[in-house]
């Protein structure tokens, strides 16, 4: 009979034999019977057969990916965990010792409970309506809450799956956002990027409702966003962003992310006006991300080679603004690799704070500043932004390092040029703006070291025709390198007089030429 009934489905098998089992253990010889069901029958069977509390316990714990027995005991709104502890014997309880929460069901067995009421109605009277099941998930939601403030330090994997599990019953039950707001702050104030987004939800599991949108949705698909743009074209991302500013379901201050982070992916791709519009208003709005906005506005006014107006803001971030990082972006173009060791600052203070993303990003752009100076220095702090990036997903600090690592060999290297075109084609599969910037000026650096006037033309070409007029100085600095004269004067408003920055970018051609030389 459990032959006929399986159709071949190993978990029928596994669950015919835990039940076989089981009533072979109240002294009864199982009879074929027992098993004349379909697998939700089954299932409504073997819910059958479990004690009052340890059925309730069962509905509750299947809405949980995973739960340990203080977990379990609280989504079920129940005083003591004995009847948690008889649960995770049964049979059909998996563990993972190694997992957060060490206990969980198959999936398959999580929505058939979800469902299986209507067919208990004969065996038990104990069947749960729409409101216990909203009732358990508000537990459920309540409990990860109550389970992620509790804890201490930067847990990255506590943070991560209590927003996985509360998401998924916040979006599911149309549950207030709650905790998840915090918790969700704290997720991007890492810049870390881990996958936190829930499986898609299924509509018409109990007490989910209708599809329409809610906060949890929308945050749900913001963190999703965040996470895979580290992994798509940045024009796609914006498109997504776009779209969830645009709905207006997102509280308060989750709406200024949504719009600061469209505002960085613009950036991105070049929309500077666009960016800067996104960046004012977060900033005019004074939330958590109004710091982070500032610093854009600074970002941008580099960008254009206000580079006054960038370090008049610089003083205004402080450690949310990440000063000393902005300090180096401004330093570096003027060719003063001495101030823009301003990121060795920033490394220190990020590791100060805990927070692993800032810290590779410092040190990615502190080897690229050295690349440029000191080539066997560079071996170190390219080893060394390495070693930070292990186990983040951070795409354009990522791409950094290898830049640096083509500054360290300009003018040695004659593959110098072939890696930047493998790498170019990677920037734009990412739909990256700056990285491919930056790269033109490794590129010209290299072909000026080895005096290549028809390669630095090339890279010329490419970098006097920027969109927005961002970037506009760097055709300049290729020109110091080179000790060729422009065409027209540089738009930039340079903090040192331009002579100055001249002949710096000049000097670190000819000491890398004498370099290569030696």
């Amino acid at each position: 009979m459990i032959t006929a009934r399986s159709h071949g489905l190993p978990l029928y098998l596994d669950l015919a034999v835990m039940r076989f089992l089981d009533i072979r253990r109240t002294g009864r010889a199982p009879a074929p019977a027992d098993f004349e069901h379909d697998f939700p029958a089954l299932i409504a069977r073997t819910l059958a057969d479990l004690t009052p509390d340890e059925r309730h316990l069962l509905r509750s714990v299947a809405l949980l990916d995973s739960f340990d027995t203080h977990l379990a005991t609280r989504t079920a709104g129940l005083t003591r965990q004995a009847a948690a502890d008889r649960l995770i014997q049964r049979p059909f309880i998996n563990e993972n010792p190694f997992g957060l929460w060490p206990y969980y069901l198959h999936g398959l067995i999580r929505s058939t409970i979800r469902g299986a009421d209507d067919l208990t109605d004969d065996l038990t009277d104990d069947r749960w309506t729409p409101a216990d099941w909203q009732a358990a998930a508000a537990r459920a939601h309540t409990a990860l809450g109550e389970q992620w403030t509790a804890g201490t330090g930067r847990d990255r994997l506590l943070l991560t799956g209590c927003l996985r599990q509360g998401l998924a019953l916040a979006r599911d039950f149309r549950l207030e956002l709650g905790w998840l707001t915090d918790a969700a702050w704290a997720y991007v104030s890492d810049s870390v990027w881990e996958p936190v987004a829930p499986p898609a939800p299924d509509r018409r599991e109990a007490g989910s409702g209708t599809a329409t949108a809610t906060a949890a949705d929308a945050l749900a698909e913001l963190l999703s966003t965040l996470a895979l743009r580290q992994h798509e074209h940045r024009s796609r991302t914006a498109e997504r962003l776009a779209a969830l500013t645009t709905a207006g379901h997102l509280p308060g201050e989750l709406q200024q992310m949504a719009v600061y982070y469209l505002a960085k992916a613009r950036r991105d791709l070049g929309r500077s006006a666009d960016s800067r519009a996104g960046m004012q208003y977060v900033v005019d709005h004074g939330g958590r991300l109004a710091p982070a906005a500032r610093r854009g506005l600074a970002h941008l006014a580099r960008l254009a080679g206000d580079f006054p107006t960038a370090h008049e803001i610089v003083p205004t971030l402080g450690w949310p603004g990440r000063h000393h990082r902005v300090d180096g972006d401004i330093w570096w173009p003027h060719g003063d690799m001495l101030r823009a060791a301003a990121y060795k600052a920033a490394r220190t203070e990020a590791e100060h704070h805990g927070v692993a993303g800032e810290r590779a990003t410092s040190q990615a752009q502190r080897a690229f500043t050295i690349a440029f100076t000191d080539p066997r220095r560079a071996d170190d702090e390219i080893e060394l932004a390495e070693q930070l990036l292990t186990g983040l997903d951070l795409r354009a600090t990522t791409l950094t390092v290898r830049i640096a690592a083509l500054a360290r060999d300009a003018g040695t290297d004659p593959a110098v040029p072939g890696c930047a075109e493998i790498l170019r084609a990677e920037i734009r599969t990412a739909g990256l703006s700056a990285p491919e910037k930056m790269l033109d000026l490794t590129l010209a650096f290299h072909h000026a070291v080895r005096d290549d006037a028809p390669a630095t033309a090339e890279v010329l070409t490419r970098l006097n025709t920027p969109e927005d007029g961002d970037y506009a100085y760097y055709g300049g600095l290729v020109h110091h390198m080179a000790g060729t004269q422009p065409g027209t004067r540089s738009a930039a408003r340079w903090i040192d007089d331009e002579a100055v920055v001249a002949g710096r970018w000049r000097a670190l051609a000819l000491a890398r030429r004498t370099h290569a030389a030696g």
